[in-house]
């Protein structure tokens, strides 16, 4: 059995949950239990805080886990990185009130800064040999400035509607995050296996993220010049039709050059496209 430990709560766990939904995990909804089984396959779910996560892979509480980028970094914990998940993205920066005049990082210069994160700041501000004062805060890092009890912060930004509505501005990024899987050093061969294939559904939901499968009938003709338009896996499917003077060309489309190619495929003389979604992908 493969422990996994996942946040409890927030947009980290909502993220996780979702991956494991797609990939065909079964986990019962509720989280009044620390640990919850799988109903149809061989992984169980720990339930921790976000922070708690690198110290409980790296000791082997749990096998592997999900966790932002910006707490494995903090924790310095020794886990192995086993994969980039792409989601749950943010930053972390240094802000500042939005009034204040900045002409560079070396403002920060003797000067007080809030934050969750000290190792990731005090590791930036010794390489750039500018010495601060580091306050410790776990919670509403934003307000430090407000009331008086430093002079910025360093936190986690995604949107920046934080920063804003606190009256403040952002001035260096130092670090991006997303989601990482971690794992233990020492799996048994018996859990890597089990984690192998927990891989290769993952790489299957998301190889169909932003993918569009589309069919559509094509005046054979300009079959060529359709396919020259086509950026398909490898190539795409042509299937003849009664009308010899036309085909059915079935393909897959990256949602990001979606609408630029079927306006073109249009202009080409495709009809009835039929576009549908894909929920898995499997190279």
């Amino acid at each position: 059995m493969l422990r996994i430990a996942v946040q409890s709560k927030g947009r980290l766990y909502e993220d996780t949950m979702h991956l494991l939904a797609e990939a065909d995990i079964k986990i019962s909804s509720s989280r009044r239990t620390l640990l919850v089984q799988s109903s149809n396959f061989p992984i169980e779910v720990l339930y921790l805080r976000d922070d708690d996560i690198p110290q409980s892979v790296a000791s082997g509480v749990a096998d592997i886990g999900v966790v932002g980028e910006n707490e494995f970094v903090e924790r310095e914990e020794e886990a192995d990185i086993i994969e980039h998940l792409g989601f749950s993205k943010c930053r972390l920066s240094l802000a500042i009130p939005k009034e204040v005049n900045y002409p560079g990082i070396e403002w920060f210069e003797g000067k007080k800064i809030a934050t969750s994160y000290p190792n990731i700041l005090r590791r930036f501000m010794e390489n750039k040999g500018i010495h601060i004062e580091i306050h410790v805060i776990t919670g509403s890092v934003e307000i430090s400035p407000g009331i008086g009890l430093a002079d910025g912060i360093f936190d986690i930004v995604s949107s920046g509607s934080t920063l804003v509505s606190n009256n403040l501005r952002e001035v260096e990024i130092l670090m991006q995050s997303e989601a990482l899987l971690i794992g233990n050093k020492q799996l048994s061969e018996e859990k890597r296996a089990t984690l192998q294939e927990l891989l290769f559904r993952i790489g299957a939901v998301r190889q169909a993220e932003d993918k569009k499968y589309v069919r559509m009938n094509v005046p054979r003709a300009r079959l060529n010049e359709i396919i020259e338009v086509l950026p398909g896996l490898k190539s795409p499917t042509i299937i003849p039709l009664a009308d010899e003077e036309w085909c059915c060309v079935h393909t897959v489309l990256d949602q990001r050059r979606f609408w630029e190619i079927i306006g073109r495929l249009k202009e080409l003389g495709a009809q009835g496209i039929l576009v549908t979604p894909i929920e898995k992908m499997i190279l």
